[in-house]
């Protein structure tokens, strides 16, 4: 039944939810609760979704989905009445979100704008990502399939992700590649998506470099004077320190 008990449930994971917008969001810093269930649409795509999730869960009929649609319209994020959300979710700008019918989301996971946990093709059962605790996930990243991404992993911006992914781990690219920022591993939300390595870029610069040596060899073999090597550029400068402190 829908009585006191899953009422009050309810009311702790929202109060939950927006202490996680409070600590992980710098703009609603000496902002009140009451503003931002009024006016942070993460916060209030949860809070439909937490109801939603309640009315599906007892079995009542086109209710939870009306309210899905109503919060996509409201918000700019869907999330399917069935999916699993755990306490202190966040989603940042939220604008773009999807969330699959069999989506599981642990606790304290942040999610930022035009993320989608998507299933690939028509097959029926667990078909969407599973996020375990404390994962953090850039803007634009599709994850996609019943992957599994473990505790505390960080997913960059704009990665796709199509394979299970370690425990505090961060993935980048398309497809997604384990990397590790200046051989330490980023901890909390506030990855500093920025400075994440590049992996094809890597790959790329080291053929180049390669490239370049053998070019220097064949001239010296050759006994030519002229200098027919290009300098070899960084593809993706990056300036500046890295505020995440590595």
């Amino acid at each position: 039944m829908f009585g006191l008990g899953t009422v009050a449930r309810v009311v702790g994971e929202v109060r939950r939810d927006v202490a996680a917008a409070h600590a992980r969001d710098p703009a609603a810093r000496g902002v009140g609760s009451i503003e931002i269930l009024a006016s942070w649409p993460g916060v209030q795509a949860v809070l439909a979704h937490r109801v939603a999730h309640g009315l599906h869960g007892i079995g009542v009929p086109v209710a939870p989905r009306t309210l899905s649609i109503l919060s996509r319209a409201w918000t700019g994020v869907e999330i399917h009445p069935a999916a699993q959300i755990g306490q202190g979710f966040f989603i940042d700008h939220a604008a773009g979100v999807v969330i699959g019918e069999t989506a599981q989301i642990g606790d304290d996971v942040t999610l930022y704008q035009g993320v989608t946990l998507g299933g690939t093709g028509f097959q029926t059962g667990k078909r969407h990502p599973t996020l375990q605790d404390n994962v953090t996930v850039g803007a634009g990243a599709k994850l996609l399939g019943a992957i599994t991404v473990g505790h505390g992993a960080k997913i960059g911006a704009n990665t796709v992700v199509i394979h299970d992914v370690p425990p505090n781990t961060t993935v980048v690219g398309n497809p997604g590649h384990p990397v590790r920022v200046e051989g330490k591993r980023p901890e909390g939300p506030d990855t500093d998506w920025i400075h994440l390595p590049d992996p094809i870029a890597d790959a790329i610069n080291r053929l180049s470099a390669r490239i370049a040596e053998l070019e220097r060899e064949v001239i010296e073999l050759s006994g030519s004077e002229r200098e027919t090597v290009a300098e070899v550029r960084p593809l993706r400068p990056v300036h500046g320190p890295n505020p995440a402190g590595g």
